[in-house]
């Protein structure tokens, strides 16, 4: 039936729209998190992917949470000679976490949840409807 199948599918955007809220939740919780010692490095951005699985019981292409991958992109440095990070000049190696983009990132990813839910919310409507015209 369709409406399995459309339901099916809205529940996967949810699962993997809620992993990506906690790879993003993880970013901006360690966005200060430096390394213990000189040298060491700070946190790491994780960047979330998705991917198509075909689900053969229900003949239908769903998405699921893929690999985390990290972020390759540079840290920052800050000037901060009594942190027990500095290197030898007085710089800490800081995370390549932007909280801003994090925060855009976070609201995409609650819209996109909204938007599966209200597919499962109309196609839940959509059965109630088909029902009561068949009991009537």
């Amino acid at each position: 039936m369709d409406f399995l199948k459309s339901m099916m599918v809205a529940a996967s955007g949810l699962k993997a729209q809620s992993g990506r809220m906690r790879v993003i939740a993880e970013n901006i919780a360690n966005a200060q998190s430096t390394g213990d010692r000189p040298g060491a490095d700070p946190y790491q951005r994780k960047i979330p992917t998705f991917k198509t699985e075909f689900d053969r019981q229900m003949r239908v292409n769903v998405v699921e949470l893929g690999r985390i991958r990290k972020d390759p992109s540079d840290f920052d440095l800050r000037y901060e000679p009594d942190h027990p990070a500095a290197n030898a000049e007085g710089y800490v190696q800081m995370p390549n976490v932007n909280t801003l983009i994090e925060a855009v990132d976070m609201r995409e990813a609650q819209r996109s949840y909204e938007a599966n839910l209200n597919v499962v919310d109309a196609t839940r409507r959509m059965m109630q409807r088909t029902l009561d015209i068949l009991r009537a």
